[in-house]
């Protein structure tokens, strides 16, 4: 009879670590969402369709690129910050870059190295952002690529990824063209 109550307690144990985690990374997503400082990453698109994940857009970022003074210190798939600020269009852009969390901001983001160059005689550092893929309504999504790849061929359109950041977590808000939601734009086609 003990042993059964000790798989008992033990089971439910179990079930509650294991929807303790997705719980937890869905609330640390809906807490970026709602009260992170939102940027507008400009992009440049690719549409793929994965059956495993569903239909989304794939962000490709125009400003995903720092250049250093020294290339030695960093290398490719390390793991650094990035600190965000706007430039005069309100775009983000990438200020500077550390191995360390900033200490008085809550504007960066945890990034990767993708590659570290030397170009020119200019030491650049090509970074991968934490997000990259929009996912869409199954219903949406054939219309959205449609209206998102539409938009790419005028160079007057102004399309980017409004993204939530805080304390280096960044969730992908909405993708917009000339500041109209891509969803929106998706309903009228």
């Amino acid at each position: 009879m003990k042993n059964k109550k000790t798989l008992l307690i033990l089971f439910i144990l179990v079930v509650l670590a294991q929807l303790y985690v997705p719980l937890q990374m869905i609330f640390d997503q809906e807490d970026v969402l709602k009260t992170g400082k939102e940027f507008k990453f400009q992009t440049e698109p690719v549409d793929p369709n994965d059956p495993f994940r569903g239909k989304y857009i794939t962000l490709s970022f125009k400003v995903r690129e720092i250049t250093v003074k020294n290339i030695k210190n960093w290398q490719n798939g390390e793991t650094i910050f990035a600190k965000i600020t706007t430039d005069k269009n309100g775009f983000a852009k990438i200020a500077a870059i550390s191995k360390s969390k900033p200490k008085y901001s809550s504007d960066y983001l945890k990034v990767k190295i993708n590659a570290v160059s030397n170009f020119k005689n200019e030491n650049i550092i090509f970074l991968d952002f934490p997000f990259n893929r929009f996912y869409m309504n199954e219903n949406k999504a054939q219309k959205a690529e449609e209206v998102y790849a539409e938009s790419i061929t005028d160079s007057i359109n102004k399309t980017f990824a409004l993204v939530a950041v805080k304390n280096g977590e960044a969730v992908i808000k909405d993708v917009l063209i000339n500041e109209v939601s891509i969803k929106e734009l998706a309903n009228k086609k």
